[in-house]
């Protein structure tokens, strides 16, 4: 017989060390020859990314040792940091960008005598400015012998003292002295722009650029350039997107055919546009939301589903033409199926397997498709799929279960509704455990989950950290508020200058559905986010009654200090769509901002802060904690030096989880003692 024991009180094998050096996922896949190389987490080796070369006998191996560390700084959330080159003598070229300086380095894995490594060459230099060079989205075209990537460069010491260009750094390394040997490519008519992606005739470059205060999933533009012999872009010009238009990706077709996602349907779909064809017809370039003039692009699969996401870094990739003028893509309602994707017939064939959510990284050869996903059971794992035979094998990163899978929570997708009967999508993991059941009269605790962006999604994956809570008996529901990605632009533009309302009218609309269809216990309920979530978290405290506790993870706080130099350059008039122009509507930035309304704040919080974040700084989390002094109310600040915006130091996310289940426990009257008490002030 199960024994029984309160909820929030059962033993679990599923600890914090365990959580912590799980956490991560592969990311930025890409095939070098035979090979398929990608970047993986390493949590226990301060949280750098390690690239992972798979050769083409199945062996997995890590080339570049600590400290290594392969990510790229652009824009703060960076983007794809490597890329490769399969030569027909010496072995693959590797060039990528190393996060300390962040620089780009030549990287030959196979040069020496031997077969040894060499050493990493600088193909940069340093800048002593601002936050100095930074490159991402590279791509090596070794007949120029240059790789063409994105270049962002501080000009002065404000985060916003920035610009960024399209640029060519030779292979050669003469431009690790001297600046000047890069070339830039793009006019740096936009503020923000993604690598240029050639036309397989390399007569064509495509890329896509947005300007403040637009966000990428607001509206882009693409533009395409011819190149000249010399490598030159010449004639650079919108051919599609716009101000209301949502452009994040952009490719060819082996024909030479314009490949680019967009939501000018209310969903980004994927299109097809013959430039040819259109500059014969006499086509003007488009204004106001897309291809003007005579163009016709052909949408490929028009539906209510998508076939992108939220460009939150540079060089994601949803889509993948194939040698065979087939397409592979990422769709549904959320990052759902990988499927190849006639575009002739519309025909769509999706790829048998357990996976729920694939990444927005792919990659191909022939007719191999690379991808990174993940289940329910099973965290993100490298998946090769064959088109030839429709098979799905894992290749990379492999899932194996470190316990027994009878602990992992068995989610439920839910739909919710929410004030103005508006449906709410949510993911709902109850407490779940082999070795305990909990009184029949008592009802579990429940942590409400607000995810990032908050232009996001929470993905329905397997989550160590979501399972160190069910496995003992405390309940989780991660929210697909209003605003989040995945179901259209309508669903998407409800927090339109709602942020801090809709958002948190969603969560709590859970929560309370969760109370009272007898889920949850209404008095144990707690709001727990990081970021824009740790906002949301913050301000459902200041505006709600619903929640016990809440954790609030480097959070925003105040948003008038965030709209003007509290944060980095991307996100700088992010505001200004969520919350509404600061010179309109400058009173609604001080009432919706906890930082302003701390004496409305009654229920404990946790408060945690990596001391290096440039995305949401201490200083914000400094001045909240300043005004919450002496007012009794019981809370815990834990600051984390080398951490920046998002915890990856196996230490820092075993000390954070820890103090997050003792805060519960305190709270929610739950006697535990395999976890330090944390030590809540008033």
């Amino acid at each position: 017989m199960v024994p029984t024991a309160a909820y929030g009180t059962w033993p679990s094998p599923i600890d914090a060390a365990l959580a912590a050096a799980r956490d991560g996922r592969p990311e930025y896949v890409g095939v070098v020859g035979d090979e398929v190389w990608w970047t993986a987490p390493r949590p226990t080796e301060g949280g750098r990314r390690a690239l992972v070369r798979r050769r083409a006998d199945g062996t997995e191996e890590s080339p570049l040792p600590a400290p290594w560390n392969v990510r790229s700084r652009v824009v703060e959330y960076g983007g794809q940091p490597w890329a490769g080159h399969a030569r027909e003598t010496g072995g693959p070229l590797i060039v990528f960008s190393h996060f300390p300086d962040q620089r780009l380095y030549a990287y030959e894995p196979d040069a020496g005598p031997d077969g040894p490594a060499s050493a990493p060459r600088p193909l940069t230099p340093l800048s002593a400015v601002g936050g100095g060079l930074r490159w991402a989205d590279p791509v090596i075209h070794p007949d120029r012998g240059e790789v063409w990537c994105v270049l962002e460069e501080f000009t002065g010491p404000a985060a916003t003292d920035v610009r960024r260009v399209l640029a060519a750094v030779p292979l050669d390394g003469s431009a690790a002295e001297d600046r000047s040997a890069v070339r830039q490519l793009s006019d740096g008519r936009h503020r923000f722009v993604t690598g240029p992606r050639l036309s397989p005739d390399g007569r064509r470059a495509a890329w896509i650029g947005w300007d403040h205060p637009r966000m990428p999933w607001d509206g882009t533009e693409v533009l395409v350039a011819d190149v000249t012999p010399g490598g030159v872009l010449h004639g650079a010009r919108p051919v599609a997107g716009g101000p209301q238009e949502s452009v994040p990706q952009v490719g060819w077709t082996a024909e030479g055919q314009l490949l680019y996602v967009s939501d000018r349907s209310g969903w980004w779909n994927l299109y097809r546009s013959d430039l040819d064809a259109d500059a014969g017809a006499g086509a003007g370039a488009g204004t106001g939301g897309g291809d003007g003039g005579d163009r016709a692009p052909v949408a490929l699969c028009p539906r209510a589903e998508e076939f992108g996401g939220p460009l939150w870094k540079i060089g994601l990739s949803w889509f993948h033409p194939l040698e065979n003028g087939l397409i592979a893509v990422i769709h549904g309602r959320g990052a759902t199926a990988l499927g190849i994707l006639d575009p002739e017939s519309g025909e769509l064939v999706d790829t048998a397997g357990p996976w729920t959510e694939w990444a927005s990284t792919l990659a191909a050869h022939g007719t191999r498709v690379v991808g990174v996903a993940a289940s329910p059971r099973s965290a993100y794992e490298v998946v090769e799929l064959d088109t030839r035979t429709g098979r799905a094998r894992v290749i990379g990163s492999a899932h194996d279960d470190p316990v027994d899978p009878s602990y992992y929570p068995e989610p439920q997708i839910r739909t919710f509704t929410g004030p103005d009967d508006r449906e709410i999508h949510a993911h709902v993991y109850p407490p779940h455990s082999p070795d305990r059941i909990a009184p029949a009269a008592e009802l579990p605790p429940y942590v409400v989950w607000a995810h990032g962006g908050p232009t996001g999604h929470a993905p329905l994956v397997l989550d160590l950290e979501i399972a160190y809570f069910t496995s003992r008996g405390i309940g989780v529901a991660e929210v697909n508020y209003g605003g989040s990605t995945g179901y259209g632009r309508e669903y998407r533009e409800r927090l339109r200058e709602q942020w801090g309302v809709v958002d948190v009218e969603d969560c709590a609309a859970v929560a309370e559905a969760l109370a009272a269809e007898g889920t949850a216990d209404p008095a144990r309920l707690a709001i727990r986010g990081g970021s824009a979530g740790g906002w949301t978290a913050a301000a459902s405290l200041v505006t709600t009654d619903v929640y016990a506790c809440g954790t609030i993870i480097y959070p925003i706080l105040d948003l008038l200090g965030w709209a003007t130099d509290e944060t980095h350059d991307f996100e700088s008039h992010y505001l200004e769509s969520l919350v509404g122009p600061l010179a309109d509507v400058p009173a609604r930035y001080r009432e919706r901002s906890p930082l302003h309304h701390v004496e409305r704040i009654s229920a404990p919080f946790l408060l945690l802060q990596g001391l290096d974040d440039v995305i949401c700084p201490p200083a914000q989390a400094e001045r909240f904690l300043a005004r919450m002094a002496g007012r009794g109310v019981p809370h815990a600040y834990l600051a984390f030096e080398g951490e920046s915006h998002g915890f990856r130091r196996a230490a820092t996310m075993i000390r954070a989880l820890e103090a997050e289940l003792s805060l519960y426990a305190q709270v929610f009257g739950i006697e535990r003692t395999d976890v330090p008490v944390l030590e809540l002030r008033r």
